[in-house]
């Protein structure tokens, strides 16, 4: 029972990666609060593309470049693992696309949906497949090497608008 293992059989999170995933449970929290507005019908199209805009000015920039600078090229080095972010390498190519829309507004309630799938999608193939592997496979001393990097890495992002906002964007009326 002592190995290290939550009950849901995915390993303990290395104290080197929480930052990065911290961020991920933002965003997740966002994808999860858009599918609900989603299917309520409630959605302020508008409101929530300025909302997407403003948690990649805020957040996901500095994620994905200190992932493509520091993470992926660690990541490569380990046997079977290219594949993996090349996969995740182009997801990312994807995702900023569709924030860019985002930011002029030009994505209706379909590319919203295909949005939430996909970043959501991205980050567990990240938290699920790619920290898993890079924990069982790089020693510690490799692991607080990596997580000293990608603090630094990590230090603009915004830490006053970490906090998801406490409405959602519904339409008026």
């Amino acid at each position: 029972m002592g190995h290290g293992l939550p009950h849901n059989g995915t390993m303990l999170r290395d104290r080197n990666l929480i930052p990065l995933s911290h961020q991920h449970q933002h965003a997740l929290a966002l994808c999860v609060r858009l599918e609900r507005a989603l299917q309520e019908g409630s959605a302020d199209l508008n409101g929530w593309q300025q909302e997407i805009e403003q948690h990649y000015a805020q957040e996901v920039k500095l994620h994905f470049e200190a992932e493509e600078k520091i993470l992926f090229p660690a990541a490569e080095r380990l046997a079977n693992l290219k594949p993996l972010v090349e996969d995740l390498c182009a997801e990312h190519r994807r995702l900023r696309e569709t924030f860019a829309r985002a930011a002029k507004r030009q994505l209706n309630e379909s590319a919203l949906r295909k949005f939430a799938a996909l970043l959501s999608g991205h980050i567990r193939k990240e938290e699920r497949q790619l920290f898993e592997a890079l924990q069982k496979r790089m020693g510690a001393e490799e692991l607080n090497s990596l997580g000293e990097k990608l603090a630094r890495a990590l230090e603009g992002a915004d830490r006053s608008c970490v906090l998801p906002q406490t409405r959602t964007p519904t339409k008026p009326g």
